[in-house]
């Protein structure tokens, strides 16, 4: 391998430290091919403009570079074994086709700052694609919040049965949850949308690189500028994906949680049909969660990405250290588990079936009305503690009944008042980017 390395002087390492060294990274960076071609692209576009290649090579070049591209669309694009990683294949391949010219594409550029610019294209176009799978989960919450806001739910705290609630508020609470969540998203995406080329090896170059033009041409919004801070962005980016991730992972967790629990015949609330749910090999009544019980460890992974990228990027002064290699082994593939968890979700909410009629199967829910009770005293004119403490000794004595009329609650986030069109707006706001 060590012939066709970019930073060969002609000394080649052993196998056995070129093995452990590069390790997964040679898979991994196959999902960058497409944006280092896009990345060399704009570079040589404004290599030509500075005069470091001619007219004639650009166009040499960039269709070269076209050629490949349409061979990575078209899956036919593949990692040589002698080849250390996707920037030497996209350089060695031009060579072979183009001659000598080949090799100029590497004018101005450090594979720090190349491997900087594929990383920060594909976050983008992760954090895009994974911001659209979010609002179509969103959407089918809400819908979902529309359809049953008129059937209650019971509501627990400490894992009791506490206050009524509604499936309208509970699929609601989710979707806006999700709209939290699009806030960090696009956090995430302004800290990636910050171009890293020209930056070279984090000191800059001697060549007049025109940054400001590659920035433009490939569509980030601003420049990492201090050649240093764009180094210092390795890492920094990939925890900020990271973080919105797992801040969207807690979310699936918790609700991945309460579907488990409330498909269990001890609460019955929901259920789904039996070609998604499996069963048991020795117990033929069984009807397992195992969709959301997977949604829910996979999620559990999801939210320790932060933590590994933090301990991996810690203890190291500034500047490029071969450590950074190991955060693509750590990101791309809670990132797939983030497409996979987000879309068997929306998929399985799809199918879901609510119980309507909870609150007639069981006396004990009887007692989510005693605040209400409380409250209807209350307003009758009792004090508080007095109306707390005679429903109380109610409640101990075996003898309370609601007496009130139908539940009213009116003020804003309330069972008669969910605001979902005031929640869809946070989130066409969260999303705009």
């Amino acid at each position: 391998m060590g012939s066709n390395t970019l930073w060969s002087k002609g000394t080649q390492a052993t196998d056995l430290v070129e093995e452990f060294t590069v390790g997964n990274d040679r898979i991994l960076d196959l999902r960058l091919a497409k944006y280092d071609v896009l990345g060399s692209k704009a570079h040589i576009k404004m290599l030509e403009s500075i005069g470091l290649l001619t007219k004639e090579e650009l166009e040499k070049l960039t269709s070269g570079l076209d050629e490949i591209l349409k061979e990575i669309e078209a899956g036919d694009f593949v990692l040589e074994d002698d080849v250390e990683d996707i920037h030497s294949q996209v350089e060695l391949i031009l060579t072979r086709r183009l001659g000598e010219i080949g090799k100029k594409i590497h004018s101005g550029r450090s594979r720090n700052d190349q491997v900087l610019v594929d990383i920060k294209l594909f976050l983008k176009d992760e954090t895009l694609k994974i911001r659209d799978e979010v609002l179509k989960l969103f959407d089918r919450l809400q819908d979902l919040s529309e359809k049953y806001k008129d059937v209650l739910l019971p509501g627990y705290t400490h894992g009791q049965v506490a206050m009524p609630s509604s499936f309208g508020l509970w699929f609601g609470a989710y979707a806006e949850a999700l709209a939290d969540d699009m806030y960090m998203l696009r956090g995430a995406y302004n800290v990636t949308d910050q171009n890293p080329l020209g930056s070279a090896a984090g000191y800059g170059s001697s060549f007049p690189l025109d940054r400001q033009m590659t920035t433009d041409l490939l569509g980030f919004s601003s420049l990492d500028y201090n050649s240093v801070a764009a180094q210092l962005s390795r890492g920094k980016a990939e925890r900020a994906v990271a973080s919105a991730i797992g801040a969207i992972a807690l979310t699936l967790n918790k609700f991945a949680s309460d579907c488990c629990m409330y498909m269990c015949p001890n609460y019955g609330f929901i259920k789904f049909p039996d070609s998604l749910t499996t069963g048991s090999s020795i117990m033929p009544h069984k009807k397992n969660p195992d969709v959301w019980e997977i949604i829910r460890g996979n999620c559990n992974r999801i939210m320790a990405t932060e933590g590994q990228i933090s301990m991996l990027c810690s203890n190291m002064p500034h500047g490029y250290h071969r450590d950074f290699q190991l955060l693509k082994d750590i990101l791309f593939p809670s990132l797939e588990l983030m497409h996979k968890c987000l879309f068997m979700a929306e998929y399985m909410l799809g199918s879901i079936i609510v119980n309507e009629h909870i609150l007639e199967s069981n006396p004990i829910y009887d007692y989510l009305f005693t605040v209400e009770e409380v409250n209807r005293r209350t307003l009758a004119g009792m004090p508080f503690r007095d109306a707390y403490k005679s429903v109380g000794i109610e409640v101990n004595e075996g003898r309370f009944c609601y007496k009130g009329s139908p539940l009213s609650h009116t003020h804003i986030g309330s069972l008669g008042n969910l605001c979902n069109d005031r929640i869809k707006a946070k989130m066409s706001s969260a999303s705009d980017f």
